[in-house]
C-alpha cells in the first residue's frame, strides 16, 4: 500500500466521523426541540414527531458505531441503519397524518 492510499483512507474516514457527529448534534437538536413543543402543548403529533426525529437520527449515526465498536460487518450495520431510519421515516409520516 502507498502512504498516499493510507493518508486519503484517513482523511475520508475523519471526515465521515465528523459529519456523522454533526448529524448527530444537529438531529439531537431538532428532537429536543421537537420534544419540547410535545411537552408544551401535549400534541401527539409532536410526541411522534420527535420520536421519528431520534430514531433518524440514531439510524444515521448507528451503523458506523456498530461497525467500529462491536465489530460486526458493514452490510448489517448498514442494514440495521437503515431500518433505524425506516421506521423513523414512519413515525414522522405518522406524526403529519394524525391530528
Amino acid at each position: 500500500m502507498s502512504p498516499l492510499t493510507t493518508l486519503g483512507e484517513l482523511e475520508v474516514t475523519l471526515a465521515l466521523a465528523v459529519v456523522k457527529t454533526l448529524v448527530l448534534v444537529v438531529g439531537g437538536v431538532i428532537t429536543y426541540f421537537a420534544f419540547k413543543a410535545y411537552r408544551r402543548t401535549r400534541q401527539r403529533a409532536l410526541g411522534y414527531l420527535a420520536l421519528g426525529f431520534g430514531l433518524v437520527t440514531l439510524g444515521f449515526v448507528l451503523a458506523g458505531m456498530l461497525y467500529e465498536i462491536l465489530n460486526v460487518t458493514l452490510a448489517l450495520g448498514v442494514l440495521l441503519e437503515s431500518l433505524l431510519v425506516l421506521a423513523g421515516f414512519l413515525v414522522i409520516a405518522y406524526s403529519l397524518y394524525v391530528q
